[in-house]
């Protein structure tokens, strides 16, 4: 199979039959979805999580002709001040052609650190708009396309610390 991704050396990419552990997104009327689009939530390493797609590029980073896909943080808000979390992930688009899954994950480093700054890493050019409509390779069959995650944490770290919010009051004198 010929290279459907930019830039091959920045992402690892791998084919398995076996499904992803932790999520699976299946999309049926995909060329219905026009904007950004969240997936429910889901559990992995004692957090929550979920998969945030955009079917034609991730405009905020002038990302076109591309399905951007990422893994964000669901819920940070129960999470104590200081928290980060490292994080080892694979996201998954399967060939229903193959029936296996093809794998991304970043090739540079390991593990992500997520933290109240970073809630999402993934890839901005997960796959080309044109193989991934191109029937012959098998990932999107019948408007239907089916994506996933692996998420293993690695360590989890808290940082004691505070924040400092001040709030200059106007007052008047008369």
């Amino acid at each position: 199979m010929g290279s459907v991704f930019f830039n091959p050396l920045a992402n690892a990419r791998s084919t398995s039959h076996v499904p992803p552990s932790h999520y699976i997104l299946k999309i049926e009327s995909f060329s219905l979805l026009t904007g950004k689009y969240e997936s429910g939530e889901f559990e992995a390493g004692g957090y929550k999580w979920k998969l945030v797609l955009y079917p034609s590029g991730n405009k905020g980073k002038n990302v076109k002709d591309n399905i951007s896909l990422y893994l964000s943080m669901a819920d940070e808000t129960s999470l104590n001040f200081g928290w980060e979390v490292n994080v080892v992930y694979r996201l998954f688009l399967f060939d229903q052609n193959r029936d296996k899954y093809l794998i991304l994950q970043d090739a540079m480093r390991k593990e992500r650190r997520f933290h109240g700054l970073k809630l999402e890493w993934g890839f901005d050019q997960f796959i080309r708009l044109k193989d991934f409509k191109d029937r012959s390779k098998g990932f999107l069959v019948e408007d239907t396309c089916v994506f996933g995650a692996d998420v293993f944490v690695k360590e989890r770290n808290t940082i004691k610390g505070e924040c400092l919010s001040m709030i200059q009051n106007k007052s008047s004198s008369k």
